[in-house]
């Protein structure tokens, strides 16, 4: 995820980073040099047809529509994997506030937290394709790392660690009816935040949609210089590359929104998002914290 200041009103035309130019930057080209040759066809060779603008203006005002409509669905995916994700961190500091409560000091507790942890690396490690074995090694040690890997769904199997030390605290009369209750309440939280972001990366936005609109933006791009040729000559291929900078542009951007998952710029920041919840646990089991991640390069990854 990018975090930097707005650029001034001079740097706004040149910051390239986070920007969708560079993907996007030989189709539109490709559209200014397509215009280009129309225009010497059409004054040098023989006279091309040429499409009223107006004709033009209405296509493009349906091509808007799909694209916001699009657009809106993928930042929807964005803002609601964040939230999920938020809803963990919050989730992970009340489980260390209730077992502190319920449980008290000691190595049930550490152990209980530490398998939240683990939870939280293990979570990222799916939705990312990434190994996180270096991270929860730490955390609940080797043995117990490689054997919650090995499971087809680690992140879960974290949690049921947690619920199968819990039932032999219970076992054992070391948590109160109230208190069984209530860490329940926030495993199930955790787990519905989970299921939320697996369903997020497993269901992409319907592709017959993407198809389309992905089409129709082609289509439009290829057959406007037809209709600028008349009305504005030679400043055509600038108009035409304009057009396909804002309608590519609001392609590639719904691309990247639609995968929040993904490590790339405008991503969500797993990896800070982790280290937020490392911190809450070794501030509850009074460990020195690590320090929280920063943006390399204005990228918080």
């Amino acid at each position: 995820m990018i975090v930097r200041d707005h650029p001034t009103s001079l740097q706004l035309f040149f910051v390239m980073q986070g920007s969708v130019v560079p993907k996007i930057m030989s189709r539109i080209i490709g559209v200014a040099l397509l215009s280009v040759l129309v225009l010497l066809i059409d004054q040098h060779v023989i006279t091309l047809p040429h499409i009223s603008i107006g004709a033009m203006g209405i296509f493009g005002v349906a091509l808007s529509l799909f694209l916001g409509f699009r657009n809106n669905a993928a930042y929807d995916r964005w803002w609601e994997a964040r939230k999920l994700w938020g809803a963990m961190i919050a989730d992970v500091r009340n489980l260390g506030r209730h077992t502190s409560i319920f449980i008290g000091t000691g190595p049930d507790r550490s152990n209980i937290l530490s398998c939240a942890a683990a939870f939280a690396h293990l979570h990222r490690g799916f939705l990312r394709g990434v190994d996180v074995k270096p991270e929860i090694i730490g955390w609940v040690g080797e043995d117990k790392a490689d054997a919650l890997i090995a499971q087809k769904n680690p992140a879960d199997a974290a949690l049921r660690s947690i619920a199968d030390k819990i039932g032999q605290l219970i076992k054992e009369d070391a948590i109160s009816g109230f208190g069984q209750m209530t860490i329940s309440q926030t495993l199930s939280k955790l787990a519905l935040a989970q299921a939320g972001c697996e369903r997020i990366v497993t269901t992409p936005l319907p592709f017959v949609y993407s198809l389309l609109v992905r089409r129709t933006t082609y289509l439009y791009c290829w057959l406007l210089p037809f209709a600028l040729i008349e009305t504005t000559g030679w400043f055509a291929p600038v108009f035409a590359a304009v057009v396909a900078y804002v309608f590519f542009g609001l392609q590639a951007v719904t691309n990247e929104l639609e995968s929040p998952f993904r490590n790339v710029q405008n991503g969500l920041p797993l990896d800070a998002m982790c280290r937020t919840i490392e911190i809450s646990i070794a501030e509850a089991l009074d460990q020195t914290p690590p320090d929280a991640s920063s943006p390399v390069n204005h990228v918080l990854s």
